[in-house]
């Protein structure tokens, strides 16, 4: 029989995208490419398995934010907050299964350069996004930051994080985001990364008291 996509060489595989066999070629051609893969395509697992990180060269400057510095003392310090981050960001992947690492990429990326402009002029900007879903994303990214500072003065009696510190924590996060991702225009590479680092869903901000306990250690 042939491939049910290129219809002239013989298959090989069976695609769950197409929900029929294809060939080995069409499958490497167009997997998250024209194709919506499963995550739990065989194939496409395997695909990622081989794949190293993206080279520097591959990934788009200007949305890497090089400007920006990042050490790794403000990731050891600010790691719960990455961590509540990063669970927003799982969570909205686990409520809107068609989002993507673009999606999400987008995202952090618009709410960056809102938080940019707080930092430089103390103007606050609504962030340009008209995508639906990727709004939802941005929202509850802003949702979190607004619990995690909440939480400091009810624990602390103050704010102590800065803008400028959310910046710098939303950069961490866009940059790791573009070095997870296969850079395949439907890739969910970095998505199933998410989603891998909280199977059961478990909450990160599980409590106001238990954050703030966390917030207040040296």
């Amino acid at each position: 029989m042939s491939c049910a996509i290129c219809e002239i060489r013989k298959e090989k595989r069976f695609c769950p995208a197409v929900h029929g066999r294809i060939c080995a070629q069409c499958c490497g051609e167009n997997r998250e490419v024209t194709l919506d893969c499963p995550a739990d395509c065989i194939y496409l697992r395997q695909a990622r398995e081989h794949e190293g990180p993206r080279k520097l060269d591959e990934i788009d400057q200007s949305g890497l934010f090089f400007e920006v510095e990042i050490g790794e003392q403000f990731v050891y310090e600010h790691e719960h907050l990455l961590a509540g981050m990063t669970f927003s960001l799982a969570r909205s992947a686990k409520a809107d299964p068609s989002l993507n690492d673009t999606d999400l990429i987008a995202a952090l990326t618009a709410l960056i350069k809102s938080v940019k402009v707080v930092v430089n002029s103390g103007l606050h900007v609504e962030s340009a996004i008209t995508n639906v879903a990727q709004h939802a994303v941005n929202s509850n990214l802003q949702k979190v930051i607004q619990q995690y500072r909440e939480t400091e003065r009810k624990h602390l009696g103050f704010e102590r994080l800065r803008d400028s510190e959310v910046l710098r924590a939303l950069v961490f996060m866009v940059r790791t985001a573009q070095a997870r991702t296969s850079g395949r225009p439907k890739s969910r590479a970095f998505v199933q990364f998410l989603l891998d680092q909280f199977p059961q869903q478990e909450r990160i901000l599980a409590s106001a008291d238990e954050v703030g306990s966390r917030i207040i250690k040296p």
